[in-house]
This record gives C-alpha cells, sequence and structure tokens, in this order.
C-alpha cells in the first residue's frame, strides 16, 4: 500500500517534455515512504485508488507543482539596514554610508555579537516566510563573518534552523564576500587565512556543501577568486561564484573553468563567458530582487542565455543590504516582468532549475518516480498565476518529506 495518493490534480511536473510545464491534466501522484512513487495521468494507475493507498487526498482539480527553491540566499544574518535605506532616499550616497562604517560591515559588526542562539531567533522569520509560501528548499550562505569564528557561527545556525523547521537547507560557505578595513592592508594574508585554516575549518567539521566567492571590482580580484575555487575543489566541495554583477569581470568563464555549480547575478556577463557556461553545464542564477533594490539598469542577458540553451534559475538574493526579500514568489512576478521571462520559465527557474543550481536534480525540482515527495497544492487555474500575482499566493498544502502540512 502506498503512503498517500493524490487524484482529480493537475500536475506541473516540470519535467523536460513537450507540454508546457510538463503538465499532466487529471493526474494522479502516489507517495511512500517520502517518495514519489506514481506521478501521471490517473488512467494510468495500477488499480483503484482505494487499493492503492492508504490516504486519498481528493486536490479537486488544483494544481500541484514541485516545492519550490530558493537557491541563492544570505538569510542568517543580525539586525538590518533599514536606516541606512532611510539614508539614502533622504540623499546620503552608499559611499558616504560606509566611510560612517554602515554597509556590510554594519552587518558584519552585528552578525559578529549575536550568539547561534540569536540568530536562529532573528533569522526564522525569514525562513518561515519562504517555507509559508510553498519554498521546500534554501541555500544559505556564510558571508557576514568575515572571521573563523562567526563564519562558522552562521554555517552552524543554518544547520540548526534546518532541524528545527523541516526545511531542507544547503549550505553554502561565502568565503571571499569582503574585507574589513585591517583586511585591506594585507590582502594576501587575509585570502591566505580564507583558503588555508578558515576553509579547513568548515571542512573538517562538515559545516557547508558548497563554497562562494564575490568576484568584482568592489569585492575579490579574478585571480584571488580563482585560487580559492582551486582550493575549494581539492577539499571536496561543490562551486558557486556570484559572477559579473557590477561589471565584466569574466566571472561567468571562471565558474565555468573550474566545474561550478552556478554563477549567478550575471547583468554584465559576456558572449563568451555565456557559452563556457553552457559548455560546463554551469546555471545561471538570476536575482531580481538585488536588481530592483540597486535600481541597476542593465538585464541580464537573457537572448545569449536562451541562445546558448544555459538553464536559467531564479532566487531571491535574501540579504539585508541588496535585497531584502522574503518573498520567492514575488521574484517570480519580478523575474518576468523586469526580465521578461515567460512565466514556465520563471517556474522552471524555482524548481527544476534551481535544483540544478544547487546539485540536487537527481533528488528535488520534477515531479518524477523516486524523487522526494516535495510538492505544493496550489489554489490556480493556471500555473502562469504563480507569476503573474504579486505575492499574496497561499498554497493550499505543503508536502515536505511526503508529510502533508
Amino acid at each position: 500500500m502506498w503512503d498517500q495518493l493524490w487524484i482529480n490534480a493537475r500536475l506541473a511536473t516540470m519535467r523536460e517534455v513537450a507540454a508546457p510545464y510538463g503538465a499532466v491534466e487529471d493526474g494522479a501522484l502516489g507517495v511512500v515512504g517520502g517518495r514519489i512513487v506514481f506521478a501521471g495521468a490517473r488512467r494510468d494507475l495500477p488499480g483503484e485508488p482505494g487499493a492503492l493507498a492508504k490516504e486519498i487526498h481528493d486536490a479537486r482539480g488544483r494544481w500541484i507543482t514541485p516545492g519550490l527553491i530558493d537557491c541563492h540566499t544570505h538569510l542568517v544574518f543580525a539586525g538590518n539596514r533599514a536606516d541606512e535605506f532611510d539614508k539614502r532616499l533622504n540623499g546620503t550616497t552608499y559611499e558616504q554610508i560606509a566611510k560612517q562604517g554602515g554597509g556590510i560591515l554594519s552587518t558584519v559588526r552585528a552578525t559578529r555579537a549575536a550568539t547561534v542562539d540569536e540568530l536562529i531567533v532573528q533569522s526564522l522569520p525569514r525562513l518561515q516566510s519562504l517555507m509559508a509560501e510553498g519554498v521546500t528548499t534554501v541555500e544559505i550562505k556564510s558571508g557576514y563573518g568575515l572571521d573563523l569564528e562567526t563564519e562558522c557561527k552562521m554555517l552552524r545556525a543554518a544547520k540548526r534552523l534546518a532541524e528545527q523547521t523541516g526545511a531542507r537547507i544547503q549550505r553554502t560557505f561565502l568565503g571571499l564576500h569582503a574585507l574589513t578595513p585591517e583586511q585591506t592592508k594585507d590582502r594576501r594574508a587575509t585570502v591566505n587565512f580564507i583558503c588555508g585554516p578558515l576553509l579547513n575549518a568548515v571542512a573538517s567539521e562538515h559545516l557547508a556543501d558548497a563554497v562562494d566567492a564575490f568576484c568584482e571590482g568592489i569585492a575579490f580580484t579574478p585571480e584571488e577568486t580563482e585560487r580559492f575555487l582551486i582550493a575549494a575543489r581539492a577539499a571536496g566541495f561543490k562551486l558557486k561564484l556570484h559572477a559579473d554583477q557590477l561589471s565584466d569581470s569574466g566571472g561567468a568563464a571562471l565558474a565555468a573553468k573550474y566545474g561550478a555549480l552556478s554563477a549567478d547575478h550575471l547583468e554584465y556577463a559576456n558572449e563568451t563567458g555565456i557559452a563556457a557556461m553552457a559548455e560546463a553545464g554551469t546555471v545561471a542564477v538570476l536575482l531580481p530582487g538585488a536588481f530592483y533594490a540597486l535600481r541597476e539598469t542593465t538585464l541580464p542577458p537573457i537572448e545569449a542565455l536562451r541562445r546558448h540553451r544555459v538553464a536559467i534559475a531564479i532566487a531571491s538574493d535574501c540579504n539585508p543590504g541588496t535585497s531584502p526579500a522574503r518573498s520567492l514568489l514575488v521574484m517570480l512576478s519580478m523575474a518576468a516582468t523586469l526580465f521578461r521571462l515567460t512565466p514556465e520559465e520563471a517556474l522552471a527557474g524555482v524548481t527544476r532549475n534551481a535544483a540544478r543550481a544547487l546539485g540536487l536534480q537527481t533528488e528535488i525540482g520534477t515531479l518524477e518516480l523516486g524523487k522526494a515527495a516535495e510538492f505544493v497544492v496550489w489554489p490556480i487555474d493556471h500555473p502562469a498565476e504563480l507569476s503573474y500575482w504579486i505575492g499574496g499566493m497561499t498554497p493550499d498544502t505543503i508536502v515536505r518529506g511526503g508529510k502533508p502540512q
């Protein structure tokens, strides 16, 4: 007997098939032990529903999608920067704020001062906001510590958030994010420390699944980034990269060179880099929240990504400075409206392609045999509604680990 069987459903399987959204009308979804054992047309069930499963759920013609995946966040941090937001809108420049000790360094100070428990208390509402709208998997980066103790503390907090909420959380060590004024006095020593003792500490305690770096003129050079990626790959980490957000620094090509799972932002990526990503299978993660908050005017190279058949993912980039976004569904709307993605591309960006951006494509991201039973039942008439409505969408049911919630 199956544990559960969902009938009278319309499945947006998000499989790469001819039907838009991988749709199956009058579909059924069977679950055993937290795994999908059937996802297809009801007429193809191997028997009558009552004889197949212990629990029968009537979806009443509603749509079922894979659980949503937020594959790029900085969700764990202390404090916020609403005061700086206020100052900027009253005429103070970001440079002036930074000289006054604001910007990322203000978040670093607050995060260093917080305990693990305090980080969890402050970060939990952000995670719960995402989970409430159908997000079942979240990537969480460190990067607001800039020292061994705090970076490890952030990653431990992310692990405890997973244990406390039941969310699937992928942890990423953002080793190269920013530099304190003291660290800028000896960049080489700082990078040596990050690529050595700090990276080794994260690896020895198994605190992260992947690493990330901010390759940009205001952060780390391509040479520094490459050194970090080489060290991280040798330590067995998966790779990700903040690439070409503010300038064409060759980040996309660098990510592809080392087989990174994803290159993220990409507003200024060039055609050569995009072609390299296609060859390497590196996913493009687009972050419309940061584009919006920074009032960016250069769009990501969507047509080039399509032309080279690079998989496109969408994420919230939830962070206190450049994307204080707590809704992945709003990011879907922004991706469609600002970046001109189709609703199907946007939904693929938070399901199938987001799973690839985390290296989890065999586990989640589509509704198909053998994958984790993580899916969402939506009160909608068409999947396009998920990017059509600007927030406010509440799922009927969210299934995590095979358990309806």
